[in-house]
Formats: structure tokens, sequence, C-alpha cells
């Protein structure tokens, strides 16, 4: 019988929630790594044993985690078991280094909200990505932004410097979150073509496996941007995609919810009848490529769901139209927000829909949305959800 694993990050470790195709009783394991900020988890498509973990700490830094028996046991590759009776990581730490290859393309430095250029700091990773087709290959994501990859389980890694090669680079800033690559989208009819979203720089395509990255973002328009033809500077907050489509894209931005049918070559507000087009997450349905979700927040200062309603918002029709989802959700005195990585879907026959709040609930519905259930309550602030279907 077929199931799912649901990964949950938060800032005080990570969780797994696991149930069979029903998706109405579900086992809780955890919390890994507490204490640490698990910015996020994600399975491979090739192995489903085989998951990825980013962890951080102000004290300690960045770590890697592998596991290959569904989260069971946990790894840092290359440094065997990693965590001692103090919680405290064991062997050798996982190293990101940008590429400052000397007359090379890479930008140096990065500007600041007051126009001043700063040097390029790692911080940590964002988002993790692991192959489609390859267990041991994976992406990650890092703030400041770039991209790096590993074809040794997480062992090592190198930049695609291409990504901060681009001549934009300098005339990147950081949105009040960071600047960061924190999406990652994998195309899957070609093992070349790859999406990633940068705040507060926007979207970008490889069609040459990372060697170079284009821009793609003509069509947003951003009040804060004096330009209204801008190549870069929008803070796109995430960007989402049907396997069975992967040319048309939606995207959740700071402002707006916004549709391209080119794979980012151009981009339309999809916004519609929404009560508020401010969010962060975003998500595709897995077997119809024009539903899509997202869960609006009130503004960009008052990061809450609008009136106190936990809301789920459906589009069937690609956008414009959206219904809203409440069946299972608190509709009134709630005061939670969901993050951008924190919305996930599996693809069970019947589809799931699962996202986190900073408040520490995880939701899920097993009928795409029509009715949901609390998962699990009270876990620290939730950062990250990534639904993995399992055979």
């Amino acid at each position: 019988m077929s199931g799912v694993r649901v990964l949950v990050g938060t800032r005080k470790g990570a969780f797994i929630l696991t149930s069979d195709e029903r998706r109405k009783d579900w086992d809780v394991s955890g919390p890994f790594f507490t204490g640490w900020e698990v910015y996020h988890l994600k399975g491979s498509p090739a192995d489903p044993n085989r998951i990825y973990c980013s962890q951080s700490s102000g004290w300690f830094g960045q770590v890697i985690q592998r596991s290959s028996d569904g989260g069971k046991t946990w790894e840092t590759p290359g440094g065997g078991v990693t965590m001692s009776e103090h919680g405290m990581p064991q062997g050798e730490s996982n190293k990101f280094v940008y590429d400052t290859t000397p007359g090379g393309k890479p930008a140096t430095t990065h500007q600041w909200y007051d126009g001043t250029q700063h040097p390029w700091e790692f911080k940590r990773v964002w988002h993790l990505e692991p192959s489609l087709t390859e267990p041991d290959t994976v992406y990650a994501g890092v703030e400041d932004a770039a991209i790096f990859k590993s074809t040794d389980g997480g062992h090592s890694w190198q930049e695609l410097s291409g990504l901060r090669g681009h001549g934009s680079g300098p005339r990147w800033m950081p949105g009040a979150g960071g600047m960061a690559v924190h999406t990652i989208l994998q195309d899957h009819s070609d093992p070349k073509r790859m999406h990633v979203a940068i705040s507060a720089a926007g979207v970008f395509r490889t069609d040459d496996g990372g060697e170079t990255w284009a821009p793609k973002n003509r069509g947003l328009k951003s009040e804060y941007i004096p330009d209204p033809d801008a190549e870069v500077g929008h803070c796109v907050h995430r960007i989402a995609s049907n396997p069975s489509k992967p040319n048309t894209l939606f995207m959740q931005k700071h402002w707006d919810v916004m549709r391209s049918d080119d794979a980012g070559d151009s981009w339309n507000e999809v916004s519609g009848d929404l009560p508020t087009d401010f969010g962060f997450c975003i998500a595709v349905h897995p077997h119809e490529p024009e539903t899509v979700y997202v869960l609006p927040i009130k503004s960009d200062g008052e990061h809450f769901v609008m009136d106190a309603k936990l809301r789920v918002y459906r589009t069937r029709t690609g956008g414009n139209e959206w219904e809203a989802l409440t069946k299972g959700l608190p509709q009134e005195h709630c005061y939670v927000d969901v993050l951008r990585g924190a919305m996930s879907v599996d693809s069970l026959d019947s589809a799931g829909v699962y996202f986190g709040t900073t408040g520490g609930q995880v939701y899920g519905s097993a009928d795409s949305g029509n009715s949901w259930q609390p998962i699990v309550r009270d876990l620290p602030g939730v950062l990250s959800v990534e639904a993995q279907t399992l055979p």
C-alpha cells in the first residue's frame, strides 16, 4: 500500500509525519536535530529512502544531514554519525565556498538598501533540491544568493557560479528575509533546464545544466523599483509548476500572483478575486496543471492571515477565479503566517495538500483541499513542509 511522508522543518528541529494512502491517521516522529533551525528537508525522487536536511545554528553554522533509511538515522555525508548524546555535530562539516577564481565572472559584491556594495557572505542553506534521477546528486540554494551542486550525496559542493556570473549580480539586494536562492525548480522534460527564485532579485533560468543563467522577469511590476522594465530586483517569494506542463509556471510575488506559459520568458498577473495578493507560498495540483493553491497574508506589514481566518485559496482555471477552502481550518482568532517553503502536495491519486504555520500547526487535506485536518499541533514555528509520496 502506498503512502506519504511529510517532512517538516521548524525553528527548533525537524519532524517526520507518515501515513498510508488514506492519510487519516498519522505517525509523528522527532524532533530530530533538537534546537537547530531546520530550514528545509526534501526526499529524493530517485530513492524513497533518501532524505536531505539543512540545519543551521548561529553557534555552529551550517550542517547538511542525509538519511538513507527514511529518516530513522542520519549522518553528515563523509563524517559518519553526526549527533552526539549532547546534540553536537560530529565528523566533517560541509563546506560551501563561493567561486572566487581570479579573472572569473562571479560577482564579488552585491548592493545593499542604501546603494552601497557589500561582499558576498555565506550564511545558510535555504533550499535543497535532490536530482530527479540520481540519489547522490542534490542542489543547494544558499544565502547570500548562489546555487551549489553535489554529486556525492552531499559530501562536497561546487558552486554553479554562472548564476552569480550574470552581469546583474552586483545589483542584487536582500529582501526583508535576506538574499537567498529559496526555490529550485527542475524541468521534468529537460534535465538541463532549471529555474531558481531569489529574494530580492527575481527568477533566473538555465538551459545548459547551470553553466549560464538568464533573468526571466519580464512582466513583473514592483512599486519599489522605479524602472518598470527592470531586469532584476523583484522580490519573488515562490514559484511552482506541474511536472506534466513544465513551461507553465506560477509565482507568488511580494505582491501579485503571476503566471507564465513560456517557461518564464513573460509573466501575467492572475491575482483575480483574491482578498489580498500578498503571500509567500504557492503549490500546483499534481494531476491538474491549472489547479493552484495560495494562502493570502494580510500585508507585508502584518504577517498574519486576513480577518484572523485561516483560508487556503484554490483556482481550477489557472488563476483569476479563486475559491476559499475553509472546512476544518480555524475561522476566528487566528494570527499565523505560512512561509514560502511551508506548502506542498503529494502525488497520490486523490491528491494531498499540506501546509505548516508559524504557530506550529501542520494541516493536511486528502481531497485536494476540500477539507482539512490538523496533523500535528504545537510544534516550533514551521519553516518548511515537503510531501514525499511513498511506493
